[in-house]
């Protein structure tokens, strides 16, 4: 059968099919919006407001600076910050200074940030003073230059005395450790930085890498994808087509995803850049909170994830609330339950949608149409400039219509592949198609659906756990004799983890014993929450664990 874009068929007038990407810097952008819409709100924070003109001229201020602590083009700097003005002002300074991002969950607990740090090589991090004690516990692995703390109180909405003075007071209730690196703290750096003009450098759109994103791939051992500042921006540009927003009007994007995630990093922040919108940050998800926010903000685009409209219909109270701001919702991560869209629609009156992609693709490569046409359900059809075809999973052709098989993609957005791994990069990248690992099938109109997971990643409320790194921990448990991990469905989360464990004769391990041990060396949201303790587990005749076999 010969390969056929039939949903383009079915493209809106308002969505091209192709586009014109801008050659210009991540950073480039930023800068433009600075100059031409310099009064217009860029982030509101905590009852804060920033402008463009302000958050540029603290970019400047952290790019100079960083390169005063001789971080050069090319070098790694590690940001773990949740949804903040910093983690915003960080990104687009470590990118002016031609440094590559290295995001960093600030979930994360040591022995997953020290996998992360040393597999990048970074020369610098940028995170929250009350995280600093995670940093001294691994410092003598790692070979940092420098460490800027930060604190959420740095931008709050009181004056500045008020600030400094419970900064003062939060040290002393979390003294900082003295680390071997060089720290530096950043509301000083703020007070005395040189916001100069950054000097141009010579950086390549589309062969200098501007992200490390880590992700398991298909392996679930975690490793870096290489995104350029051309796959990013394609990305956020495909994005711009899709989102049917009146541009002559400024729009207000929620920030709850986290930018530390990629899809958050796309969908909101670089979106919002782009597109001269307001973004409201918010650090954490609390749905209570989360409903007070969109009451006073008045979000008008709110990418999520399930578990988020999930949480936030879960609510009593939320019919007390007015959330007809909410036009438009493009959800991601894990599979949209259509009551779940159904009834966040109706209370919001707003299109709640379902999208799809991965880290290895910046990460969005289909959704469904935003505006009153026909849903299919799924995950939609390709974005513009992407394509898309199920590969039979006997032969490498292309699948028949409604016929299941591995769904591959290609597009501007594909990565450069995986960081110092060249061998990994070429089993998942072949013609510059990326094998995405999931299992889905095509139907007439054209729209996709994922019907399964070749790969084993059990996805919990939009992050990623992998089994093999799971199991590697239970196995430290002194009495521990075999380990399976797999995902079993949760109502909240989508997916959740679910420890099988085999105990060796004359040992006695409890489940509070493996989830507290679990607690101590993994991110919360990684430690199973299900616990099976079995005589022995079904196995091949070579002795090889039938995992799925445990999933059943």
């Amino acid at each position: 059968m010969a390969h056929q874009k039939i949903w383009e068929n079915h493209y809106p007038k308002e969505v091209p099919l192709t586009l014109r990407y801008s050659d210009k810097l991540l950073h480039e952008v930023l800068m433009e919006q600075a100059e031409n819409n310099g009064d217009k709100v860029a982030i509101r924070f905590m009852g804060k407001s920033i402008t463009y003109q302000e958050l540029w001229l603290e970019v400047k201020k952290t790019a100079n600076f960083l390169q005063e602590q001789n971080i050069k083009k090319g070098q790694r700097v590690a940001i773990m910050l949740p949804n903040c003005p910093q983690a915003v002002i960080s990104y687009y300074a470590v990118l002016a200074i031609g440094g590559i991002v290295v995001e960093v969950n600030p979930l994360y607990k040591e022995r997953e940030i020290s996998h992360q740090l040393i597999d990048a090589d970074v020369s610098a991090i940028i995170t929250l003073d009350l995280l600093a004690k995670r940093i001294k516990n691994i410092e003598h692995q790692i070979d940092l230059e420098h460490i800027l703390l930060t604190s959420i109180r740095d931008y709050l909405a009181f004056p500045k005395n008020i600030v400094y003075s419970l900064q003062k007071q939060s040290r002393q209730a979390y003294p900082l450790p003295d680390f071997q690196s060089d720290t530096s703290m950043w509301h000083k750096m703020m007070k005395q930085g040189n916001d100069k003009d950054i000097p141009k450098l010579d950086i390549d759109p589309k062969n200098d890498i501007a992200l490390l994103q880590y992700t398991g791939g298909t392996t679930g051992e975690p490793k870096g994808v290489m995104l350029s500042h051309f796959n990013l921006i394609a990305n956020t540009e495909m994005a711009k087509a899709w989102i049917p927003w009146e541009r002559n009007t400024q729009a207000n994007v929620l920030g709850v995803l986290p930018f530390f995630h990629v899809y958050g990093m796309t969908a909101i922040m670089n979106y919002s850049i782009f597109t001269g919108s307001n973004m409201i940050l918010v650090p954490k998800f609390d749905a209570e909170a989360l409903l007070n926010t969109i009451k006073k903000e008045k979000p008008n685009i709110f990418p999520g994830a399930p578990t988020i409209y999930i949480g936030l219909l879960k609510q009593k109270s939320i019919t007390n609330y007015d959330l007809s701001s909410i036009d438009f919702c493009i959800s991601g991560s894990a599979s949209l339950p259509i009551e779940v869209k159904d009834a966040f629609e109706k209370v919001t009156k707003g299109r709640l949608v379902e999208g799809y992609g991965l880290t290895e693709a910046s990460p969005i490569t289909h959704a469904n149409f935003m505006k009153e046409h026909k849903y299919y359900g799924g995950i939609g059809v390709p974005w513009p400039d992407t394509d898309a075809m199920i590969m039979t999973l006997t032969e490498k052709k292309e699948a028949e219509i409604d016929e299941i098989g591995e769904l591959v993609v290609r597009g501007p957005q594909v990565m450069m592949g995986y960081w110092r791994r060249n061998e990994e990069t070429k089993e998942v990248i072949e013609d510059g198609w990326l094998y995405t690992g999931d299992l889905a099938y095509m139907d007439k109109h054209g729209f996709f659906y994922i019907v399964d997971r070749k790969k084993d990643v059990i996805i919990a409320s939009g992050y990623n756990i992998y089994p093999r790194e799971v199991e590697e921990v239970l196995y430290e448990i002194e009495g521990v004799e075999e380990a399976v991990v797999v995902g079993i469905p949760d109502v909240y989360r989508g997916e959740t983890a679910k420890a099988f464990i085999v105990i060796k004769e004359g040992y006695k391990v409890t489940e509070k014993d493996i989830k507290d041990h679990c607690r101590q060396q993994l991110a919360n949201f990684k430690v199973p929450t299900e616990i099976e303790f079995r005589d022995n587990f079904p196995k091949t005749a070579v002795g090889k664990i039938l995992r799925r076999k445990l999933m059943e």
